[in-house]
């Protein structure tokens, strides 16, 4: 009896040296490069455990499932990527996928990037482009905010994020905190906007062809300001970035405006169709937003590019056709030599 106690314990001691050494000992040494494990929603224990054997973690895909039940881990394995670096040890790999401390990607969206190039955008850390257009079409997010909205074009906030790519929901849980940072950027400006005369549609709006018409901080709420005048003398805007975004819809868009193009029949095209867009046509940073409720005491009506990323603003459209072809025919003469200016437009930016 007591020799086979003694086996048994002996036995039972090799055993636990056996499985300390396979779970507690370093699987991976400080030394080796860094390896990356994906883990597929729904994915089982062993389909697991033999991720970790091809990856030359774990000797047995067996074991890992023993250690997961020994551990009462069944269950609590999350889905997502995981980065594996430095020494660990099988048991160390374990609590890190218990934790769920899976890979997250940052993204940042520009100030005046559209929803189509946002999922473009987030495609880069690996979020299907069609998940994120599906979820930007959910206005339930924004519905207290603008009733009319047929997506969420003009309130997903341009910010940088951290996503997790390997989430079934990582789409709509980006669009959600994308929601929830305009709100947070506008809410301190609702009494603004109340006091503008403005719904928050139209402020949004306005400020989506301000973020598009500059890139300098201290030019748009000059720019505001034309198109807040044109307004209120029932001007067509005639901003090209609507006609762009017009061309971007019906799938015409080839990078260059041409003059036919200004004709193009959509309800978007502010050449055509006088006031504002049907909404916004980008999604504007809380400068262009500022710059709407805030614009520069003005009575210029029209504005032309100076070639270096500024503009030269006019009252009228004489002064505003001496501007055009002041810095129309230098920017010709720069790039072909003098020739006959091309006759002026009347829009405000071009």
């Amino acid at each position: 009896m007591r020799k086979l106690l003694l086996f048994l314990l002996v036995v039972a001691g090799g055993l636990y040296l056996v499985w300390y050494h396979e779970t507690q000992w370093p699987v991976r040494r400080a030394s080796d490069p860094p390896q990356s494990l994906v883990v597929e929603p729904g994915a089982g224990v062993l389909e697991i455990g033999r991720q970790l054997h091809g990856l030359g973690l774990v000797r047995h895909p067996e074991l890992f499932r023993v250690e997961v039940m020994i551990k009462g881990a069944g269950g609590r394995l999350r889905a997502g990527e995981y980065a594996f670096e430095g020494e660990m040890s099988l048991d160390q790999i374990l609590d890190k996928m218990v934790r769920g401390d899976v890979v997250h990607h940052m993204v940042t969206f520009p100030e005046g990037t559209a929803v189509e190039e946002m999922a473009r955008i987030v495609a880069l850390p690996g979020i299907p482009p069609a998940a994120f257009l599906e979820a930007a079409r959910d206005v339930s997010l924004v519905k207290d905010l603008d009733p009319e909205a047929t997506d969420l074009e003009g309130y997903l906030f341009p910010d940088t994020y951290e996503v997790e790519p390997r989430r079934p929901d990582a789409a709509a849980a980006l669009v959600k905190r994308m929601v929830h940072r305009f709100r947070e950027v506008e809410g301190p400006m609702a009494a603004k906007v109340k006091d503008s005369g403005l719904s928050l549609r139209e402020v949004v709006t306005l400020a989506s062809l301000v973020e598009l018409e500059t890139a300098r901080k201290e030019e748009r709420p000059h720019i505001a300001a034309v198109f807040l005048n044109r307004l209120r003398r029932r001007m067509p805007l005639q901003t090209d970035p609507t006609v762009i975004y017009a061309l971007r819809r019906a799938g015409t868009w080839d990078g260059n405006i041409r003059k036919g193009d200004l004709d193009i029949a959509s309800p978007y095209n502010t050449y055509r169709v006088a006031g504002l867009p049907p909404g916004p046509i980008a999604n504007p940073g809380r400068e262009a937003i500022r710059a709407v409720l805030e614009p520069l005491p003005s009575d210029d009506l029209y504005f032309v590019s100076r070639n270096d990323g500024s503009h030269q603003f006019s009252r009228n459209l004489a002064e505003h056709e001496r501007a055009v072809d002041l810095y129309q025919r230098h920017r010709r003469a720069q790039l072909i030599g003098p020739s006959p200016p091309p006759s002026p437009s009347p829009s405000p930016g071009r």
